[in-house]
């Protein structure tokens, strides 16, 4: 080994150096990437000579190499933005994007969460990848294998049927008693107030619905609710069904109240746990009024079973008689009309009758060794045989948990970047100067004989 072997050495260690440098340049560029993990430069000696001594064998270092560019996956901070589709990952987990072109056949990994909708109602990243997700059943549950995340735009929702009415009302308790009770064909003269309500049938129709109440003494009411006969078939029982124009009676029953107002009774049936004492913790479940079993067959092709319970939130105090608030449970179809996720990553339909639904579930996945998972550009990853096997899960579930509207920022360190390009360029030019000293050594050689 002679003093030419040193010039070997400092070329090793310009190369090292160089590669160095350009994996601290593409850090530095890429400061501003969404998403973007760092990567460091990891350098080795290379296989040492062995020169014979006085003392014995020794060994002389030939260079340097460089063992492995590492990748970085540090938590990096979030973004806050104002799209709701920007996701943004805490924890080890990759989003699993797909190339459509590819027809989804390959999964690639990012923490870039710039996603969208286009105009097929795919949800894709920039480069339109399909995000991948679960398919959901009806009791919301993951089924099947991962498929690409997509929302029919012109999908609908179907109608629910008004099954609960929330009724919060005063009864003037200075009201004058009816004599003889109350009258479907003069509901005017015979009850003493009256509230209505649209409710809905299971195709999303809608019939008012009216509840008549009639003071009969001092503390004791009657309720009557009922509807045009047009609207519902004929029915054993129920007079006016079937004919347009008249009431029909769809549900009745009493009202009951105690000297402080409160109601105690609904249809005989006591509220409180102590009937009459004014501190008594009411029942649960709580007894509400009904619509009579079978009254409500529509005169349309709905389901013909249906029922409404009715809430009687009823005070009976001397003031005017008031509707403090009333409520519905039913709805009637809707179409999409926004798209969003929630931090659960549900894709949630927002439709017109105001009722969201849960359209499918977007999966996460991690890795055993997610340092040697490959680069493929774009802010993307593939399995590596190093890597290990994804472990594919949904949001919450081990494999990590996202922010809505927020993106991941690169974890790119500039203070620590520049100081080490500070002593990667003074380890190149110290290697240059290995070279340059070198060679002044072997002209000194060459000049002992002239």
């Amino acid at each position: 080994m002679g003093v030419s072997s040193s010039l070997y050495s400092g070329v090793s260690g310009l190369n090292a150096n160089g590669n160095a440098m350009s994996v601290i340049g593409n850090n530095i560029a890429n400061a501003n990437t969404i998403g973007f993990k760092s990567s460091r430069a990891i350098f080795g000696d290379l296989l040492s000579s062995e020169i014979s001594g006085s003392g014995g064998t020794s060994q002389v270092g030939r260079g340097v190499g460089l063992s492995i560019v590492d990748n970085i996956f540090s938590q990096g901070t979030f973004e806050n933005t104002e799209t709701n589709t920007d996701l943004a990952v805490e924890g080890s987990g990759f989003f699993i994007v797909s190339d459509p072109a590819g027809g989804n056949a390959v999964n690639n990994y990012t923490r870039a969460g710039a996603f969208r909708f286009n105009g097929e109602g795919y949800m894709v990243n920039p480069e339109g990848y399909n995000l991948m997700g679960f398919q959901l059943d009806e009791n919301g549950n993951t089924v099947g294998d991962l498929v690409p995340i997509q929302a029919n735009t012109q999908s609908f929702t179907a109608a629910g049927p008004t099954a609960n009415i929330d009724l919060n009302t005063n009864l003037d308790s200075d009201s004058i008693a009816v004599v003889g009770g109350f009258d479907r064909l003069d509901p005017a003269d015979t009850s003493t107030y009256a509230t209505s309500i649209q409710v809905y049938d299971s195709l999303g129709s809608t019939h008012l619905m009216t509840t008549y109440f009639t003071k009969t003494s001092d503390l004791n009411w009657t309720y009557n609710t009922v509807v045009d006969g047009g609207e519902i078939n004929v029915v054993a029982g129920i007079d006016g069904s079937g004919t347009s124009g008249e009431l029909a009676v769809v549900g009745s029953g009493t009202l009951e109240f105690d000297a402080s107002g409160r109601l105690t009774y609904v249809d005989g049936s006591p509220l409180h746990s102590t009937a009459g004492d004014a501190d008594s913790d009411p029942l649960v479940p709580r007894p509400t009024a009904a619509t009579t079993a079978g009254a409500l067959q529509w005169a349309n092709t709905s389901v013909q079973t249906q029922q409404v319970e009715i809430d009687m939130q009823t005070s009976q105090y001397a003031s005017p008689s008031v509707v403090v608030s009333q409520e519905q449970d039913g709805y009637g179809t809707g179409t999409l009309v926004q798209l969003s996720v929630d931090e659960a990553g549900n894709i949630i339909g927002n439709f017109s009758n105001g009722t969201p639904r849960n359209l499918m579930r977007l999966a996460l996945a991690k890795f055993t060794n997610p340092n040697s998972l490959d680069k493929i550009g774009n802010n993307m990853y593939a399995q590596s045989n190093n890597s290990g096997v994804p472990v594919v899960g949904t949001v919450g579930s081990g494999v990590g948990t996202i922010f809505t509207n927020s993106l991941e920022l690169s974890n790119v360190d500039l203070a620590q970047e520049f100081v080490k390009m500070i002593t990667t360029q003074r380890g190149f030019s110290a290697n240059s100067k290995t070279i340059t000293t070198t060679d002044e050594m072997l002209a000194e050689v060459i000049s002992l004989k002239r």
